[in-house]
């Protein structure tokens, strides 16, 4: 992939289903994907936070990455996640999703031990001289303990193949800055990581999002980038403010385990936590319920 591959609209960064031993689910994640191909995605994320990579072993990270590129077959973009707490790992899982097809590379922030300006920016340099695919930055303070402040982001631009950053940090503040900092690249793009702010970081400048979110409300998502491409800004307005609620149980009240339960309940295999994560409590699971119209009554 030549290094100006650019990311626009709205990518999943997904879930990996497991059975309720801890197994990998093949089909559960085909079925997946299938699903978010149908509702008109962009991209798909596999091995992000949502995909509980950190619990997953290196060949496992690298058989998910593998199946997603061939669900796809080439029809939406693959950005795989590969970062790690240290250059070596992160190197190797980038290498993995190489060879098995992925289109670029989604590389969080060094994470456990707090890197230095100087650390952070030779990790990174690591990363693209030893993988010959595009890299995205990606910044979860709420993870990692470590915010990618936007004057990093635009020195590390200046590598021709790190093409972007998605900011989880959900501060738009941030957001804008960073696109001011990068705007002199065309084609280095800003993606919200925050489902609640989609619609602002487009209209700052930004070219899409990688959202949880999306995951159960594909179809709301790629609305509100779909309208906002065509300058239909009140319907985008509109999108945007209905998957507020849903955001924020989704993400900000429960986080991952509660994706996986958005997408059971309407019927589609969301899957099991890993352990030492816990399904959701039947009281959490009717609060998401009621956001879903669609939400199997078997549940």
């Amino acid at each position: 992939m030549p290094p100006h591959f650019q990311p626009r609209g709205i990518y999943v960064p997904h879930v990996t289903p497991f059975t309720p031993d801890g197994a990998l689910d093949d089909e559960g994640l085909r079925a997946l994907v299938r699903f978010w191909l149908e509702a008109g995605v962009h991209g798909l994320a596999p091995c992000g936070s949502n995909g509980e990579a950190p619990y997953m072993t290196r060949a496992e990270r690298k058989a998910v990455i593998e199946q997603v590129v061939e669900t796809t077959a080439r029809r939406i973009d693959v950005i795989a996640g590969t970062g790690s707490v240290s250059t070596a790992e992160t190197v190797g899982f980038s290498k993995d999703a190489q060879d098995v097809g992925a289109d670029a590379l989604l590389v969080v922030t060094p994470y456990y031990f707090k890197p230095s300006r100087s650390e952070l920016l030779d990790h990174y340099r690591e990363v693209v001289k030893n993988v010959d695919l595009p890299v995205m930055l990606y910044n979860v303070p709420k993870f990692t303990g470590f915010n990618l402040e936007p004057s990093i982001v635009a020195e590390l631009a200046k590598e021709e193949r790190i093409m972007g950053v998605k900011d989880s940090g959900g501060d738009l503040g941030q957001i804008a800055e960073t696109i001011r900092l990068t705007r002199w690249r065309d084609d280095f793009s800003v993606m919200a990581g925050t489902g609640n702010l989609i619609f602002p970081t487009l209209m700052l400048g930004g070219k899409g999002a990688i959202v949880a979110v999306a995951n159960a409300f594909p179809r709301e998502c790629v609305g509100i980038y779909e309208n906002w491409r065509k300058g239909q800004m009140t319907e985008a307005r509109d999108l945007q403010l209905s998957i507020l609620e849903a955001n924020r149980l989704l993400t900000s009240k429960y986080g991952v385990v509660a994706v996986k339960e958005a997408l059971n309940l309407q019927g589609l295999p969301g899957g099991y936590p890993r352990k030492p994560l816990r399904p959701l409590p039947a009281e959490a699971r009717e609060e998401i319920a009621r956001l879903l119209p669609h939400a199997a009554k078997a549940q």
